[in-house]
């Protein structure tokens, strides 16, 4: 005699969510959390397995959403319903700004116990990795079917209507999804996170007046690469000074936007390279040029340091009107301290013994910050003064001029200029500094550039011009110097190497 037919096979009602399954003898209707058993095992997770075959009994529309730290980071929006945790994985967290998409899996449905859960999944474990409570609440539902769930979410940091709904290719695998936010946030001064923001750059100078001691800060100058860091949704890009998204170069500090993790931020700061406890540039020169695959290996053999000294932008605010003294107090507390990334000290007052200990340090010199000042994006201001005895200035290449001995086959010097107003002014010439392998790259991208006319606007020495090779002025790269001649020109320089995050306009004395 045949058994009798399983109830499902004769009747489906189908629910979002609840999956029906026939099994023979006995039958019955599988629960929504078997999915969730069977990616588990007791006694190896520290999750909550309740035995219920059913699901439980909330007390109504409560939401939570964790932050877990797996593989890749993400944030797990758990909603209540019908006695399970709906749960959608949204890789970059829940956005602020209405209109913005943004991906959201539809994982499996988790027991009401894991609204409480917080830990460790161990390594090997599905899911392993760090499991926190980012937020918790209540929430309204305005819509909810197969295909759409928009709610109004209630919770300690989060307020807003969201509205989840399939993607296209959500409609075969029913994972695909995509969160909305369908409202303008409560607060009035919230402002989106910028796309692009350029630094603020420093005048050189000496140490300001004793009587005003008082009313700057004073950092090292860290003889490294500037960098701005922009992190949303755990992951950090980094851009170079002119703009340029230089985050493949250095593959060890992209960790640094999980450990943010939900912060919304942009940084200001320095990549630095350390080599015998201090910075070293002709260190990190490697690095500035590396392709995607060379900087993994770079980055195990000769890791980089982004030191954070500026807040520029906050979770919702900007951070440019603020006074320095203000912004520094907001960096410190966001604790940003790992193996690849720290802020480093600044002191208020003393400028001279700062000065005195960069010097005992062997670093480039100092920086002095005042305390009341905003931060001005992309100008030169006064309000910032850097302090140094060896001078650095970013130089446009014009031409070079023929080597002798082992350097027959490159160069023996680079002619330099410097642009303004009226076009590429000469400053002089640089031989020193090169190692071989520079002589051998850069005599190669040189010789591509070649032209017939000098692209100087200024008069050059005879001397200079005579066996003088000129070359389209599109290269920019910095040198080391004693001072500046009356004649304008550079006095004792040495070349620190090219500088591929800058832009011939953007170069100045």
């Amino acid at each position: 005699m045949r058994p009798s037919p399983c109830p499902a096979d004769l009747v489906l009602r189908h629910r979002p969510g609840i999956h029906l399954a026939c099994s023979g003898y006995p039958a019955r209707m599988a629960s929504r959390l078997d999915p969730y058993r069977a990616k588990r095992r007791k006694g190896r997770t520290p999750e909550p397995l309740p035995d219920d075959v059913e699901p439980g009994e909330g007390g109504g529309e409560q939401f939570v959403i964790h932050e877990h730290h797996a593989r890749r980071l993400h944030w797990d929006v758990r909603l209540e319903r019908d006695g399970v945790l709906v749960s959608f994985a949204v890789p970059k967290g829940l956005p602020e700004q209405p209109g913005t998409v943004r991906l959201a899996v539809h994982t499996e449905d988790h027991p009401l116990e894991y609204a409480t859960f917080s830990g460790d999944i161990p390594s090997g474990e599905y899911g392993a990795g760090r499991m926190t409570i980012w937020d918790r609440g209540r929430y309204e539902t305005l819509k909810w079917n197969d295909h759409e769930v928009s709610v109004v979410l209630h919770g300690e940091r989060v307020h807003g209507r969201y509205v989840f709904f399939r993607s296209r290719g959500g409609e075969e695998n029913g994972r695909d999804w995509n969160v909305i936010r369908s409202d303008p946030p409560d607060d009035p001064e919230w402002t989106p996170l910028p796309e692009k923001l350029k630094p603020m750059l420093a005048v050189a100078g000496t140490l300001p007046d004793p009587e005003h001691d008082a009313e700057y800060a004073y950092e090292f100058k860290w003889d490294g690469v500037r960098a701005l860091a922009r992190v949303e949704g755990g992951r950090a890009t980094f851009h170079s000074r002119r703009g340029d998204d230089i985050s493949a170069a250095y593959p060890e500090l992209r960790p640094l936007g999980e450990q943010l993790g939900s912060t919304k931020v942009w940084l200001d700061g320095e990549i630095v390279a350390i080599r015998d406890g201090r910075p070293s540039f002709a260190a990190l020169r490697n690095r500035i040029h590396a392709g995607e695959q060379h900087a993994r290996r770079l980055s195990r053999q000769h890791p980089v340091t982004y030191l954070v000294f500026d807040l520029l932008h906050l979770d919702g605010r900007s951070c440019l009107g603020l006074p320095y003294r203000l912004r520094r107090r907001l960096l410190e507390r966001l604790d940003i301290s790992g193996e690849h990334w720290r802020v480093p000290p600044s002191f208020t007052g003393g400028g001279d013994a700062v000065v005195v200990a960069a010097a005992e340090q062997g670093l480039e010199g100092v920086i002095a910050k005042r305390l009341d000042a905003p931060y001005r994006p992309g100008e030169r201001s006064r309000s910032w003064v850097k302090i140094t005895d060896l001078l650095t200035s970013e130089v446009v290449i014009g031409g070079w001029r023929p080597g002798e001995g082992r350097r027959s086959g490159t160069f023996g010097s680079l002619m330099l200029g410097i642009p303004d107003g009226e076009g590429l002014r000469y400053v002089g010439q640089v031989g020193t500094g090169f190692d071989d392998a520079t002589l051998r790259s850069l005599a190669a991208r040189l010789r591509r550039l070649e032209r017939r006319r000098t692209p100087f606007t200024t008069p050059l020495p005879k001397s200079r011009a005579a066996d003088a090779h000129w070359v389209s002025p599109k290269l920019v790269g910095e040198v080391a110097f004693k001072a500046w001649t009356d004649e304008g020109r550079l006095r004792a320089p040495t070349w620190r190497g090219l500088r591929p995050d800058r832009g011939p306009e953007g170069t100045a004395r």
